[in-house]
Formats: structure tokens, C-alpha cells, sequence
């Protein structure tokens, strides 16, 4: 039988377009304050799980961004382990720090996810995620993409992907005409989601964008891959977050009030899975849920990678947070508003919140765990006991290629 592991620190900077900071001065930020929400110091640190994804070719760290930033804080001579696992690299190093603590290998683990994504040069930016596909069969992966928007009636231009845009948002797209054209969803669907996400990022500080727009507006903004449009597609910025996973004996050791249990922490990678298969998500999920021993009732809140606001409405089917078909009526109903059945990406979400690749997973985490202590002020979700984080990177075939599920409970 495996251990117990809680969160008993978390840290995480704003995200914005950092330029006038450095990548290991954001990573310190973050981990120093994890460290000091826990109440532990920088020696109690037994094992470290780095995560980063695009800084390779924004920043030029390669292979020990992880070593590089912890030496800027004097740690070292622990094990450090860099994870490159495209969105979801932060989400992988917090389940592989969750598994050493379970395993009995570690008693203190930090998990740490940092990015600096913006550059002037858009372009540079664009590339990381045109690399976070099979890029030795890069003609084939648009086709098939371009393929799928068009058998769903809309034409597409795809002369702007890798350039003026993201790769992603057409893999986006492709998923929202899909929906439109199986369940009837619209464009002011995903506009909806959009408004509900800035409405919860006004209320975060730490969030990269904190005014609010309303359906009006998100409709209005420039038109980027149709159905998208600006305000649909998560920002391109920096940032860094942190949490420090332990055992059950250290965390009673340290009070135990604030210690937030890990029921879940489950890692998958896509694969080619024929017409009528469950997709990577609804496997993920199924394990998580059974690992937990919960369901998708007896989640109060749910952080999920709104990449694009139209993802976030599939993921509520998903997820079984709705049936499959409803997701605009979830969202139109306000049952994924603060105050409604089960809020979703009440810090604003990828969307609001900000998306620096490598920390997008631990940011999770961090709003996860503030909301379950009930320190998350204005947008506090009442009662919250049971949380889930779910954060997909990359993509193989028609789906994510990595995709982490964590379910957390006070």
C-alpha cells in the first residue's frame, strides 16, 4: 500500500510579460515563497522535479534550467530532475514528485514549473508550440488538422499558423467547429466562457490580465482562427509557480491545518486511438476518479486548461461536469461562475490568468490548494473540500500528447 502525500507550501509569482526579470530570479520568487508557506527551508529539500518547456529556445537554457535556478538560491547537491512535458511539463513534475513521496523515497519534494515564453520576436514565441507536435511529420499534422476544420464546412487560412499565431489555436479551432457541428454549440458560446474566465482573473492578483470584458467584447476582439478570437486564446507571458509535496509524518510534524491531501495524481500520453475509443482526457480522468474514489459530483472546484475558451466548454463534458452536448448550457446557466454548481478556473484560468507553459500546471496547483485552505478572498469558492487540476500538453494524432489529472481534498 502507497503513502500519503500533501501539499504543505505553495508559491507562485504573477504572470505577465516579465522583461525586465530574469528566469531564475521569477523560479526563486516562486519556490522562496513556497518554502516559507511551509514553514521548511531550502535544506529540507530532499529531491527536486524543475519544469520548463519553451525556454530552450526563448531564454537559450538548455538541458539544467532546474540546476541553474536552484543554485541561484544556494541548493544543490540534491537530485534535480528537469521535465520537459510541452503545457503539461509543471503538471508532470508535480505527479512525480507526488509518486517519489507515496513511494516512500522522499519525505520533502519541491515541484517547480518556469517559463519565460515572451519575446518581442513572436515568431521565436510561435515556435515552441509548432514543436510540441510529431515535427518530422509536420506536413501531415496541419493537413490533418486544416482537414478536420474543413470537413466541419468552414474554410480556413492557414498561412498565418507558426507566424501570426500560435499552431495550437488551429487545433483549437478544429475542435470548436467540430463541437458547433455535432452539438449545436456557437460562437457566442465560447465568448461566454471567455467573460466568466475575466470576471474570476478581475478578482486574482497574481493573474496576467485583470479587467473584464463581457460576451460583447470577446466577441469584438481581433479574429484569429475562426470560431476564435483574441479573447478566446490564452496570452503569451512569463512566470513561475511552486509547491512542496511531503509525507503524512512530516506533515502532521508540521501542524497538519494547512496540509492539503494529494487523493490523485494520474499522467497519461496520447496515442492513436480509433473512432469510438475514449480520448486521452476521459481515460485520464476515469483513473483519476477511481484512484480518488470520488466522482465528478463531489468536486467544489475545478481548474482546466482553458488554452482556448472553446476547450474549456468540451472539457466540461469531458470531465462528466456535464453531459456530452451541454456544455454551453453549463456555462450559460452560470454553473461554472463563482457561486454556481461547480466553478471552474476560478483564478481566471489560462485565459486570465496567463499561460507560461512550463508553470501553467503548478499554477493549478497553487489556486487549487488556496482555494481548498479557503484563503482565496473575493473569489473564494464556499465549502471548497475537493478539487481537481486539469492540465493537457502537446499533441499526437488528434489529441494531447501528455495529460495530467490531480485531485487534491482538505
Amino acid at each position: 500500500m502507497t503513502a500519503q502525500a500533501y501539499v504543505v507550501g505553495v508559491g507562485m509569482t504573477r504572470f505577465a510579460k516579465h522583461m525586465d526579470r530574469t528566469l531564475k530570479s521569477l523560479t526563486a520568487e516562486a519556490v522562496q515563497e513556497a518554502l516559507a508557506d511551509a514553514g521548511l527551508t531550502p535544506r529540507d529539500i530532499e529531491a527536486a522535479y524543475m519544469a520548463t518547456a519553451g525556454t530552450a529556445i526563448t531564454v537559450g537554457q538548455v538541458m539544467v534550467p532546474g540546476q541553474a535556478a536552484l543554485r541561484e538560491m544556494g541548493i544543490g547537491g540534491i537530485p534535480v530532475i528537469n521535465v520537459e512535458n510541452a503545457c503539461a511539463s509543471a503538471a508532470t513534475a508535480f505527479q512525480q514528485a507526488v509518486q517519489m513521496v507515496t513511494h516512500g523515497v522522499y519525505d520533502v519534494v519541491l515541484a517547480a514549473g518556469f517559463e519565460k515564453l515572451y519575446t518581442p520576436d513572436k515568431a521565436k514565441t510561435f515556435s515552441v508550440f509548432t514543436g510540441a507536435v510529431d515535427f518530422e511529420s509536420f506536413d501531415a499534422v496541419t493537413a490533418r488538422i486544416y482537414d478536420r476544420i474543413r470537413a466541419a464546412g468552414i474554410e480556413v487560412d492557414d498561412s498565418g499558423a507558426g507566424a501570426t499565431r500560435s499552431l495550437f489555436m488551429d487545433v483549437y479551432a478544429a475542435m470548436a467547429v467540430e463541437h458547433m457541428r455535432d452539438y449545436g454549440s456557437t460562437q457566442r458560446d465560447f465568448a461566454a466562457v471567455a467573460a466568466k474566465n475575466s470576471f474570476h482573473g478581475s478578482l486574482n492578483p497574481k493573474a496576467q490580465y485583470q479587467d473584464e470584458q463581457s460576451i460583447e467584447d470577446v466577441l469584438a476582439s481581433r479574429a484569429i482562427s475562426y470560431p476564435l478570437t483574441l479573447g478566446m486564446c490564452s496570452p503569451i507571458g512569463d512566470g513561475a509557480a511552486a509547491c512542496l509535496v511531503v509525507s503524512e509524518k512530516l506533515a502532521q510534524r508540521l501542524g497538519g491545518g494547512r496540509a492539503v491531501k494529494v487523493r490523485a495524481s494520474v499522467l497519461h500520453s496520447g496515442w492513436d486511438y480509433a473512432d469510438g475509443e475514449p480520448n486521452v482526457t476521459e481515460v485520464v480522468v476515469k483513473d483519476a476518479y477511481e484512484r480518488a474514489g470520488v466522482g465528478p459530483e463531489d468536486l467544489d472546484v475545478v481548474e482546466l486548461h482553458d488554452a482556448s475558451a472553446p476547450a474549456e466548454l468540451i472539457y466540461y463534458e469531458t470531465l462528466g461536469l456535464c453531459p456530452k452536448g451541454e456544455g454551453a448550457r453549463f456555462v450559460n446557466e452560470g454553473h461554472s461562475r463563482l457561486g454556481g454548481r461547480t466553478p471552474v478556473n476560478p483564478s481566471g484560468g489560462l485565459l486570465r490568468k496567463g499561460h507560461p507553459v512550463g508553470a501553467t500546471g503548478l499554477a493549478q496547483v497553487h489556486e487549487l490548494v488556496t482555494q481548498l485552505r479557503g484563503e482565496a478572498g473575493p473569489r473564494q469558492v464556499e465549502g471548497a473540500r475537493i478539487g481537481m487540476a486539469e492540465n493537457g500538453g502537446g499533441y499526437i494524432g488528434r489529441d494531447a500528447a501528455a495529460m495530467v489529472i490531480s485531485i487534491l481534498e482538505m
